[in-house]
């Protein structure tokens, strides 16, 4: 009878523990979905921005896309890492 109650707890304690473990980790997916789509976005806005801006020919528009330049740049290298993560993750 102990026994029992003894097994009946350790399972309870192990299925729990391994819910929280399988929803942190499906949480953890989405939030690097999110940040990866708001990233590819933000990237196609500002690099989009920043050939608009540069074909004008005005001092100004010159001036905003060398600003933006600056933001487009570490936007390309995370997009790239996000392609090749996807890549990846259909290859496997």
């Amino acid at each position: 009878m102990i026994t029992t109650v003894v097994t009946a707890a350790t399972i309870t304690t192990v299925t729990t523990v391994t819910t929280v473990t399988t929803v942190t980790t499906i949480i953890a997916m989405g939030l690097a979905a999110a940040v990866g789509t708001v990233a590819v976005v933000g990237f196609g806005v500002l690099l989009g921005t920043k050939e608009l801006a540069g074909a004008t020919g005005y001092g100004s528009g010159t001036r905003l896309a060398r600003f933006l330049s600056v933001g487009v740049w570490p936007l390309a290298i995370s997009f790239g890492v996000f392609v090749v993560m996807k890549i990846m993750e259909v290859i496997a």
